[in-house]
């Protein structure tokens, strides 16, 4: 009878980790905004947990990755908001309110939501919390 050969372990890395090594190597003259965006989407909803996706911090729930930040843009905090990696066929356009003119529709799918800098981000909070949750029900 043969002996079972045991594979090595995978190391996994802790989404936590994962998050932690990124922000501590970003460098952004917005990093401090991006921590707080960043906590502002996990406090949106307790369904959100967020990981390294796209090459950034993307945030998902258990349905679909829906929103990742853009870092390219080095005078404002963006995030692309979407519905996943895949096309939808049976996606159909839609608007979400938005008072504080945050959104800039990009597509019947996604949109590019532009938060500021500096003391942007506390006063566009609310704005933002609402545009997550209107957002992750259309998943």
């Amino acid at each position: 009878m043969a002996k079972a050969v045991k594979k090595p372990a995978k190391k996994v890395v802790a989404q936590d980790d994962e998050i932690a090594s990124y922000i501590k190597a970003l460098k952004h003259p917005l990093k401090k905004e991006i921590e707080a965006v960043r906590l502002i989407m996990l406090g949106a909803d307790a369904a959100i947990t967020d990981g390294v996706k796209w090459n950034t911090v993307s945030f998902r729930t258990e349905k679909e990755w829906f929103a990742t930040f853009n870092v390219r843009s080095l005078e404002s905090v963006q995030m692309i908001f979407h519905l996943g990696a895949k096309t939808r066929p049976d996606l159909r356009a839609f608007k979400l309110a938005d008072p504080n003119g945050l959104m800039k529709w990009l597509g019947k799918d996604r949109a590019m939501v532009t938060l500021g800098g500096g003391r942007d981000i506390p006063a566009n909070r609310r704005a933002l919390e609402a545009i997550v949750r209107a957002w992750i029900k259309r998943l």
